[in-house]
Order: C-alpha cells, then structure tokens, then sequence
C-alpha cells in the first residue's frame, strides 16, 4: 500500500511539475475556470463536441457511432473499438441504435479503416441532429444559502434515429449528449417517443456503448479480479441502497468482456474493456401511444491523474457543475419535540444565535402523513412563526424499513409472501396503494404547510415487488422501475419549489441535497472522547469524493441509541467544551451535523458560546465550504488535519490542525497549496500571530513549524 502511494505522488508530481514547465499552472481547470467554451461543430460526415478539456466525435454516415473520445490536456483516448451508440429492447427483440460494422483488429481503431464499416439496415438508423444550450434535468430553486448558484453552462447534441422495420414504424429515439463547459464531463441520455398508435413493452435500454483501452496487461485473471478503467469515472441516476458511497450504491455501470478483442494479452477473453449503461432489472414497462420514455442519465468525467485526492477535487467540481442545487448548505438543528411552545422556544434560540433551520427530528412526533385540517394548521402556524423569525421549518418522514401489512408491503418474488425479501426485512411497495397515497399525503402535508425541508429515512432502496395488485405497477418485471421514477419524480417536484431534501441515499442526481457522511449510528452511545475523534475521522473519510454541503455529520445532544451520560451533551452548560469542539469539528470542515435535542443552549455562556461558532463560521463561509485537501487522518498519536482550497477567493487556503494529545506539540508541517494557484509566495497566519511571507517550493508546497495546544485546533488562513 505505501509502495503504491509513493508512486501515485511521484506521478503527481511530475504531472505537475510538467504543468509547471510548459506554462499550463494557471491553465489546470481546477484551479481556473477554462477559457474554452462548450462547442460542437459539425464536418462532412461527423459531429465533435468539445470544450477544450475533452471531446468526443461522432461519425453520422453509413450510420452514427463514435470515434473518438479524448481527454484534450493529457490526449489520453478513451476508445479502442467502435461500437454501436445505444441498444434497445423493444417487444423482447434487441435493436442496436447507430453503429457501424467491419473493425477486424479492436485493440485500437485507424481512420484508413471506415471507408470499409458498414452499417447494418436492422438497426435504428440516424436521421437527424439537433443542437440546443444546455439545461437542467429538471426545475430547481434555491431556498438556502449557496456556495455557488450558477446555472451551468454549455451545449446538447441531440440524434434522432428511425427504424426500417416496420414493426417499429413510427417509434424515434433520441440519444442525448450534453457538454459542459469548464469540467472534462459529457452527459448523456435517451428519449423514446411512442407515435406508433399502439403501446410497446420496453424491456431494457443501453443508452451507452464504450469499447476502452484495458487498464492493465494480465495474462490471467476474472472480471472481477482486474482493474476496469481508473480514469473513465461514470456516475449515472439509477443508484440505491444507503451505502452513502456512490460505487456501492451504483445499479446501472456494467464493465464486460470482449469476445471480438482477440489481440488482448488476456488468454481468455476475460478483460473488462466494455462499458454498458442500464438498469440492472431492466425498465419492463409498456409504453402508451403519444407518451415518451426518458432514460437515466449518466455523467463521464475523464480524469488526467491516478492521485486520489485530485480525482476526489474533479469529482467534486464535477458534482458543483452537474447538480448546483448540492451547493446549498443551511445551518440547521434537530428538535426532538413537536409541542408548539418548544418549537417556538427552539426557533427563537436558532434566530438568536444565528441557525438557519429547524428541523423536527425522528422521534418528535411529527407526522406527515396526517393531512387532517387539524393537524396542517398545527405545523403552519409553526412555520408561519419560524418564517416571521427568517428561520425555516421542516420535518422527519419514513418511508422504508417499515411494515405496513400483507396487501401492501413488497411481495417477494421467490415465496411469493410479503415476508423478509426487501432490502431492510419488511418495507412498503411505493407503487401500492398505500405507497401512493404516501407520497400524496406528503405533498399535501409540505405544500399546505410551508415546510422547508424533507428530511427522508429510507427512500426507495431499489426493492422489487411482485405483486400483481397494486395500482402503481403491473407485475415484477416494472416494479423497480415504477418506484424509482415515482421517487424522482417526487424529490424533482420538491427542488421546484425550493424545499431542501435531506436522504440517506444515493438520490443527488435527482433532487437530493444531503446524505450522510458515513458512520455507525451505535458510534453515538460511545463516550464523547471517542465520538470526537470518530467523527474527525468521518469528516476526513467522508469528503474525498463529496463536498462539504454534501454530508451531514451526527451530535448527540441528548441520548440516542443507548449509551449513558458519557455519551450526551446534556447539559449542555456542562459539557461547554466538548459541544464547543465538535461545533468547530464539524463547522471547520463546513460539513452540517444533526444537533440532536430539546435545545441549542441552556444557559447564557452555552448561548455565547454558540453564537461565537456560528458567527466564525459566517464569516469564513465562503472558504469553509470550499473544498478539502486531507493532511492527516485522525488517529489519536498526533496531529490530524484538513485544508479548504479555493483560487477563487482572496483567502485561498484554511487550515485546522487538531492536536489530540494531552500535551503541546510543535511540528514541520508541509502544506501542498498547489490548488491555490499561489505560485512562488503564500501569505500565512498562524492562529493569533502575525501573517508572515512564505516561499513556496516547486511542488508547491509550503513548509512551516507550528505549535499545536494541547487537545485543542490550530487555525491556519492563507492568502
């Protein structure tokens, strides 16, 4: 493992040194926004899109099929074979969508060769083209503070493809490419349009075919034994399961083998250099006469390096472009009660020390799902006196990991029965009819309120259901399907009307702006010492690949899943050290975390004390929610540390240092301010000192010795 680190920074090294030496420093584009805007021009026979960090070529005739697929910088090419564009599996029959035929050698692809591919007259043959400015997937408003609010720019390549058969008369599919202008990322995505006058079963769709270059020569080995390609980063909207990690939650990228590829070192074809995207289950649905079928999207961003952390920076970057409504990151806490006198008394505290939102918790008796006249004038009473405070106002829902009862929870497929074949044991089918009027009454319930906020436990986790009652879905074969459109649909209803989603679960490229870090729930009935350093490292773990306004974090302000007085804030005047901690803990890495109890404060210096947080981490907003480089990660034998990085602020750098020992420590620490885009010199004041000067050295790193109190931060600003 150290061996492979060391050689992931001699390449980072060289990679920016190389940056350095030929002028580019000022030229990465995730330090300066790119010059080049999102073009797509048009040549003879071909259509490229572009924008300056990759591009990706098109040939229309005899058929459409990509070329090429380019990470510009690097000139790093991402296809070897040419393969059809999509595939389709209409009425149980599969058509290919584009493509053209007659490629003998796939380990890598000549231009002398296309003057002999053909097209194949059964496929679904290119038509047309069509090219618009970018748009979001869907309407969203922001509602809350925002890191960035930029709508992204950029341009949509739209194909039109028809068949020959006659079958399919009247059916024309649509494959969409959409390019983003200043990240190296092309989305993509198919629409059908039924103008057939008959309805048609869509069985499954590939909206995407890459043929790649392997990652490494293995002679032997399994699929599942060798690397699929490290620097082709696919993320598409078909991703559940609460893992709070994209790959483990990922239903819809399958990398395959190659039968075709008999030039490839591996002796038995087992490579996987073939990318397909679809759900895994399929779509299964039938589509009525003049309806359209959208597919699920999916975003590839090609990477220039193998170092983690600046692949983590793209991903992030790319996340700020693709879905800006992830840059909302309100203050909030977690109310355990739903009595209007504590309610008031907790809004009143939040307006009075500087939080943004409150959020009636697990536990607090809220309950959505009872749209009685009586009980929607209880809570918009509340939220009318949240909002005359500027506090916003929202609530806990449950969804999954419930049981309802035998007509309609999921029916297993296997028994039968509506026993244990959900992914949480027992769960409701969203698409019965209890699943239905359950996101009826919660529409109700937040749009008759005001409410400002979902914060959903356990959304759709993917659970098939074979039942053939329920008035949502037919049978088993559109279960998945169904459910997983009606829960997008519904998170795409609330970002409209700019009410903010809290989820555990991988919904973010449709609607969701927050899930959880990544932690054991029982980690907080542990004693507070071990909860500071667990959620240190958390914080650190969970912000490689997800911004700070992405993660929530967890603070037990009274008990929570066992645990005795070791483990809880309360009161909080007793414990005004720890609560300040994990407040600059959580704060400092500009992460949100679920302050959970009756209250923020209890007595005058808790009430000051929190105020003063709140008020520091205003006034560095901007930086703290910037991205993270990761320094050190928490251990308990010495300093850990993480740096916030943005070229585009004054500040360009913020720095906590955390000393966990029971003593002062001085040490050299060296930090790499490369993605400040400080070139020979950085400004630095350590903590109350003065700002000093700093050379910086050729990997742009700046080397200084400080001294770290005992069990206490280190804040660091750069500029």
């Amino acid at each position: 493992m150290k061996f492979n680190q060391t050689i992931a920074k001699i390449i980072l090294s060289i990679f920016l040194g190389y940056l350095h030496v030929n002028g580019f420093s000022q030229q990465d584009w995730l330090i300066q926004q790119p010059k080049d805007k999102a073009e797509i021009t048009f040549n003879k026979n071909r259509i490229e899109l572009h924008n300056g960090l990759l591009s990706r070529t098109i040939l229309l005739a005899p058929n459409a099929a990509t070329l090429s697929f380019k990470q510009t910088q690097t000139g790093e090419e991402f296809i070897r074979s040419i393969r059809p564009e999509g595939r389709i599996v209409l009425n149980g029959k599969t058509y290919n969508i584009g493509g053209v035929y007659g490629q003998q050698e796939h380990g890598y692809f000549l231009e002398e060769w296309l003057k002999d591919l053909k097209s194949d007259p059964k496929d679904f043959l290119y038509l047309r083209h069509e090219v618009k400015n970018l748009e979001l997937p869907f309407e969203t408003k922001t509602s809350n503070w925002s890191f960035q609010d930029a709508k992204p720019k950029g341009k949509s390549l739209i194909l039109y493809f028809i068949s020959n058969d006659a079958n399919l008369r009247g059916i024309e599919i649509a494959l969409h490419y959409d390019l983003y202008e200043g990240v190296p990322v092309l989305g993509k995505w198919l629409s059908l349009e039924n103008k057939s006058g008959k309805a048609i079963k869509i069985n499954n769709v590939v909206h995407e075919i890459l043929a790649t270059p392997e990652e490494e020569s293995a002679v032997v080995g399994s699929p599942q034994m060798m690397k699929k390609p490290q620097k082709l980063y696919i993320e598409n909207s078909f991703a559940f399961n609460n893992a709070m990690r994209y790959e483990l939650s990922d239903h819809a990228n399958h990398w395959k083998t190659d039968s075709a590829y008999t030039s490839q070192v591996n002796y038995n074809y087992q490579t996987p250099c073939v990318l397909e995207i679809y759900p895994d289950l399929g779509v299964g649905i039938d589509l009525e006469p003049n309806d359209t079928y959208k597919s699920i999207r999916s975003y590839e961003l090609l990477l220039d390096s193998y170092d983690r952390e600046r692949n983590g920076l793209a991903r992030r970057k790319m996340y700020r472009t693709v879905a800006p409504w992830t840059n909302q990151n309100p203050i909030f806490m977690h109310l355990v009660s739903t009595d209007p006198e504590k309610v008031r008394t907790a809004i009143d505290q939040c307006a009075a020390t500087g939080y943004e939102m409150v959020i009636l918790s697990f536990g607090s008796g809220l309950n959505m799902e009872d749209t009685s006249t009586a009980n929607i004038a209880k809570f918009k009473m509340l939220t009318d006196y949240a909002h005359s405070k500027d506090i916003k106002l929202g609530g806990y829902s449950l969804f999954s990991s419930r049981r309802i009862d035998d007509e309609n929870d999921v029916i297993d497929p296997i028994t039968g029965l509506p026993d244990k074949g959900a992914f949480f044991g027992h769960a409701p089918c969203l698409a019965s009819k209890w699943g239905i009027g359950y996101l009826k009454s919660l529409r109700k319930f937040i749009i008759e309120t005001g409410f400002d906020l979902l914060e959903h436990d356990g959304p759709y986790p993917g659970d098939v259901c074979a039942s053939t009652s329920h008035p949502g879905h037919k049978g088993l074969e559109d279960s998945q399907w169904i459910q997983m459109e009606m829960q997008k649909d519904f998170y795409r209803d609330l970002n409209a009307m700019g009410v903010y989603i809290n989820a555990p679960d991988w919904y973010f490229l449709d609607g969701s702006h927050k899930i959880a870090l990544g932690y054991r729930e029982v980690n907080f009935s542990l004693s507070r010492e071990q909860q500071k350093i667990l959620n240190r490292q958390n914080i650190y773990d969970g912000t490689w690949d997800k911004t700070p306004s992405m993660g929530w974090g967890f603070v037990p302000l009274t008990k929570y899943q066992g645990g005795g007085p070791e483990a809880i804030l309360e009161p909080l005047s007793e414990h005004l050290n720890d609560y300040k901690q994990l407040m600059l803990q959580y704060y400092g890495a500009g992460i949100q975390a679920c302050y959970r109890g009756p209250r923020l404060y209890d007595t005058a210096e808790t009430q000051k004390t929190v105020k003063e947080t709140i008020d520091w981490y205003k006034k560095y907003r901007d930086i703290l929610n910037s991205d993270i480089i990761h320094l050190r990660r928490p251990d308990g034998r010495d300093w850990d540390g993480i740096m916030h990085v943005n070229p585009a602020l004054e500040q360009k750098a913020l720095v906590m240092l955390y000393n966990p020992l029971n003593e002062d420590i001085e040490r050299n620490i060296k930090l790499p301010l490369y993605y400040t885009a400080l070139d020979k010199t950085a400004h630095i004041k350590i903590g109350q000192e003065t700002k000093k000067e700093y050379l910086l050295d050729r990997e742009y790193n700046a080397n200084l010795k400080v001294k770290i109190p005992a069990n206490a931060y280190l804040i660091l600003e750069v500029e």
